[in-house]
């Protein structure tokens, strides 16, 4: 497989892979420390695995695999700010993870009265980002991410 090939395959099993775990209301797996939340995904020679500690206030890191060889890692550090914020509008907003943008949400998602966005520099291989989320156009939720490829 290429360099592009192997990319694109990548970028498509890191989808997949957020798509089925925290997005997607997938099953947590055995706390890697005391009080985390973690999440697995795994399909052939690639595994994809998210933990996190917190809640209302959180930091947490993505991390992939590839044939047992770390090759992507992204952390984040969110907080809810405000009332009204709807943690599945968050998890929904993120199942829309566009393949140009690997990292997080969509550059926009509304729903009734939320409007989550994300801004980001950068590309797969280093990036950083913010992700807001407003109810009634007051901002109640932010996360700040970075990452890229491991070597």
């Amino acid at each position: 497989m290429q360099n592009s090939d192997k990319r694109d395959y990548i970028i498509s099993f890191l989808i997949k892979a957020k798509r089925a775990t925290y997005a997607g209301k997938g099953a947590e797996t055995v706390p890697s420390r005391i009080g985390s939340h973690d999440l697995i995904y795994e399909e052939g020679d690639y595994m994809y695995y998210d933990t996190y500690l917190g809640g209302n206030r959180f930091a947490g890191e993505e991390a992939l695999w590839a044939a047992q060889k770390p090759y992507w890692s992204m952390n984040y550090a969110g907080r809810v700010m405000g009332a009204g914020f709807s943690g599945d509008f968050l998890k929904e907003a993120l199942l829309h993870v566009p393949e140009d943008m690997p990292f997080r949400g969509p550059k926009q998602y509304v729903s009734e009265n939320y409007i989550y966005t994300c801004d980001i520099e950068g590309d797969f291989e280093w990036f950083q980002g913010k992700e807001t989320i407003r109810y009634n156009g007051v901002v109640i939720y932010e996360c700040y991410f970075h990452g890229g490829l491991i070597e």
